[in-house]
């Protein structure tokens, strides 16, 4: 296959329902020439099949990225499918319903949520980075822009803040090393994930009015897919610590 990733393989996490972004990257990057792997977190089994429905079947590594073991023991399990990483996708976010009221939050729901969404870009990249360094690669995630307070997202946004903070940090620390960060801020999608925010409807309310110049569908992950796989490829070989907005236009809109 030829395409912008020919040649390059990658680890995708993050993949919930074949309507994830996760999953469409993961199809895209197949189309686009990649050799992709999966990770999974739960129901192994359902994740399966869903990695059956991309153009070519990939393997599953289970992967808990709260689990110490499973990261100091992933580049062992992936390196029994591949030799060497190009790049790295993170797709990965969680916040129990506490997370999602600023002033009654508690410190067990926000340490969860920074964990989860936050920390694990840098204890994934770090367990996978004895694959990475071989020959150098991109690691991009995805985010919901954190420079604002939106509606109903609290403590989950100040999650995200530390996300865009740790991408900066990695892309500091591991660019000589070769090996590039860089995020990706969608608009949001209903998808898994949206289903467990309150008052998504609120949120998802500000794409469907006018304030997305270019558009915006809920129902659509291929734009953000899209720009996940432009950074995993050669195509920006100098950009790092960068957040790109695939959002329809909203971020830079006035009241």
């Amino acid at each position: 296959m030829s395409g912008i990733l020919a040649g390059k393989r990658i680890l995708v996490t993050g993949v919930v329902t074949d309507s994830s972004i996760a999953f469409h990257v993961a199809r895209i990057a197949q189309e686009e020439g990649a050799e992709v792997l999966l990770t999974g977190f739960g129901r192994l089994t359902l994740i399966e099949r869903f990695a059956s429905r991309l153009p070519k079947p990939a393997p599953v590594i289970e992967l808990d990225v709260t689990d110490q073991g499973h990261l100091d023991t992933l580049a062992d399990r992936i390196g029994e499918h591949v030799d060497s990483l190009d790049g790295v996708v993170h797709s990965i976010a969680y916040g129990p319903q506490g997370a999602f009221s600023f002033l009654n939050g508690t410190w067990d729901d926000v340490s969860t949520a920074v964990h989860v969404s936050a920390y694990s870009l840098k204890s994934l990249t770090t367990a996978c980075l004895p694959l990475l360094e071989r020959r150098g690669g991109s690691v991009v995630g995805l985010t919901f822009d954190a420079t604002v307070a939106w509606p109903h997202y609290d403590w989950m946004g100040v999650a995200k803040a530390a996300l865009e903070s740790t991408s900066r940090y990695l892309a500091r620390d591991l660019g000589p090393r070769g090996i590039r960060s860089n995020l990706v801020a969608a608009g949001p999608l209903r998808s898994m994930a949206a289903k467990s925010i309150p008052g998504f409807s609120q949120l998802a309310d500000v794409w469907e009015t006018e304030r997305a110049p270019a558009g915006w569908d809920l129902a659509d992950p291929d734009p953000a897919a899209r720009a996940v796989v432009a950074l995993l490829s050669d195509f920006f070989p100098r950009t790092t610590g960068e957040v790109v907005h695939v959002d329809g236009g909203v971020h830079m809109m006035g009241a």
